[in-house]
């Protein structure tokens, strides 16, 4: 797809100009329950709490995103998690680990272990409330990005464009 295409470009450059290899070689991976409309395409209910969908992804330590797998909320999470990790090692074959919160303990990094043959680091709370947390903020940071009006308009502009083109 053009915007996997472009996206990929992007990474490569983004890390480059800061001084790292073209390629990452962690993935952080983590996901988001997204209310969406009745009308919407493809919708779940997410274990009796959010009607919609699920957006899982996987970004590098600097945030950029290496893959996202975008899916009804109902698919349960040890059915789907090895997703984005597949498809972000897929693209970039020079990762080596994946970094998750507990959540992804059990079944993902089984998974990743047989499928992928790669590690997970798990990270720990440190205390209760909420913290910043080593390696896991940068994937937040990436899920929280559409907060603003712009970002919102930018998506819808997106989503938009990519109809047209497929149109031509």
């Amino acid at each position: 797809m053009l915007w996997d295409r472009i996206l990929g470009y992007l990474v490569e450059q983004t890390r480059f100009n800061a001084g790292r290899e073209a390629s990452p070689t962690y993935g952080i991976i983590d996901f988001q329950s997204v209310k969406k409309t009745a009308c919407a395409e493809g919708r779940g209910i997410d274990g009796g709490k959010t009607k919609g969908r699920k957006r899982r992804i996987v970004t590098d330590v600097m945030g950029n995103l290496l893959a996202i797998v975008v899916h009804v909320a109902n698919i349960h999470d040890i059915k789907s998690e090895i997703n984005p990790a597949r498809e972000a090692f897929g693209r970039y074959p020079a990762i080596k680990k994946f970094c998750g919160d507990a959540r992804y303990r059990k079944t993902f990094g089984m998974d990743v272990e047989k499928e992928l043959d790669l590690g997970v680091d798990i990270s720990q709370r440190i205390e209760p409330g909420w913290k910043v947390l080593p390696k896991r903020w940068v994937v937040e940071r990436t899920l929280a990005c559409e907060i603003t009006s712009s970002s919102e308009e930018a998506n819808v502009v997106i989503s938009r464009s990519y109809i047209l083109l497929k149109r031509l």
